[in-house]
């Protein structure tokens, strides 16, 4: 699945959180995900709610307890520690690593010395592993943001007064399409752009994809002139059309053997022939004869026009090059009660996949076991489905 992050507004942890939950996420397995992490001193309330007219979930850590300013050391042991996965874990901690590397930067320290502060407490460590666990949740592979807007004018922080967007968030959007907003709104938080710069492969408009879902997150205030939220669209990836060039070769025959097509199939597939076809027709003064086409590779097209030339009764061979669009395809194994059948599964342009049984592995399958490869075939589509 591509999550693709529309940050019209911005983007801060814990409107990713409600974005991501307001996908489908079951907001009591998230809780729980939350809760094995071993932290305390917090209130974790989610909701319903509106903002300029976009309906979304927010999401809001009240700490309830004063918090201890973290180093990396600290966040990385709470995050090994918990029970989550070891793909919630990597992205996790991937997004925490980015931040303190910023945060080093700015303060001239090393990434070990950094106190977070605020991006430290617990709800920086929810918002960055939750978002995490709900991205596996929903089996998002692939992330996609939009560009990201700026504010204007001054934000007040742990260290006093500063410029909007703060350091950090300069820092780690380097890099990143940006622009401005003449508003005196902190729209990209750090804890928002750490997550959105590590994990978006992108930025720019949404991907090719077919969209499934749409989720909203919510800020904390009312905006004017825009809504207060982060939207994410959920889709699959829109399969890649393969485009190549074949050989078309093509030959009429009215006066051999029909016995020895048989032969002259496999000698055309054993040269390296993609598809043998023999076609009845109808030829000169009302005889039958079978139209031979062949598609090959183009760099194959003369050893196979050898084999045409000396397997048949045929005086020339006729040859066209035809461009072609395939489907992605890939091997798989299907399990029967007779045992493993290689097939293929063939992902359709609306991302719908079928898989469909290889005729010459439940052939072998028949042969091995004795049995009819009808029932071989049955079994092997029956376990495809």
């Amino acid at each position: 699945m591509i999550a693709h992050f529309d940050c019209f507004s911005g983007i801060s942890g814990d409107m990713t959180l409600g974005a991501l939950l307001d996908l489908g996420v079951d907001a009591a397995d998230f809780r729980e995900a939350v809760k094995s992490l071993g932290l305390s001193g917090y209130i974790l309330d989610i909701c319903e709610g509106e903002r300029g007219g976009l309906r979304g979930k927010r999401v809001n850590v009240a700490i309830t307890e004063p918090q201890p300013e973290r180093r990396l050391s600290d966040v990385r042991a709470v995050i090994e520690g918990s029970p989550l996965s070891a793909g919630v874990k990597e992205r996790a901690l991937s997004v925490f690593a980015r931040l303190a590397g910023a945060e080093a930067a700015v303060h001239g320290v090393t990434e070990e010395e950094v106190h977070f502060h605020e991006v430290g407490a617990v709800d920086a460590i929810i918002d960055v592993t939750g978002a995490a666990w709900l991205l596996e949740a929903l089996g998002v592979t692939r992330v996609t943001a939009s560009p990201l807007p700026m504010g204007a004018g001054f934000i007040r922080c742990a260290h006093g007064l500063i410029p909007n967007p703060p350091p950090a968030v300069v820092r780690l959007t380097a890099g990143v399409p940006v622009y401005g907003v003449d508003a005196d709104f902190e729209f990209v938080t750090p804890t928002g752009a750490a997550i959105v710069s590590t994990l978006a492969e992108s930025f720019g408009p949404p991907p090719a994809m077919i969209l499934r879902k749409a989720g909203q997150g919510l800020g904390s205030r009312d905006l004017a002139g825009r809504p207060n939220a982060l939207r994410v669209l959920l889709g699959e990836q829109k399969p890649e059309l393969s485009r190549d060039r074949v050989a078309v070769l093509s030959t009429n025959i009215d006066d051999m053997n029909p016995e020895i097509y048989g032969h002259l199939m496999d000698r055309l597939l054993a040269a390296g022939a993609l598809d043998v076809l023999f076609i009845p027709a109808l030829m000169k003064k009302g005889r039958p004869g079978t139209l031979v086409e062949v598609l090959a590779p183009p760099e194959l097209s003369e050893a196979i026009t050898l084999v045409l030339l000396s397997e048949t009764t045929t005086l020339g061979v006729r040859r066209h090059d035809a461009g072609r669009v395939t489907l992605p395809r890939r091997a798989v194994t299907v399990e029967t009660p007779f045992g493993p059948v290689a097939a293929k599964e063939i992902t359709a342009p609306d991302g719908s996949c079928r898989v469909v049984p290889e005729y010459e592995s439940c052939r072998r399958l028949a042969l091995d076991r004795g049995l009819p490869l009808k029932d071989v075939y049955a079994a092997a589509l029956k376990s495809c489905s």
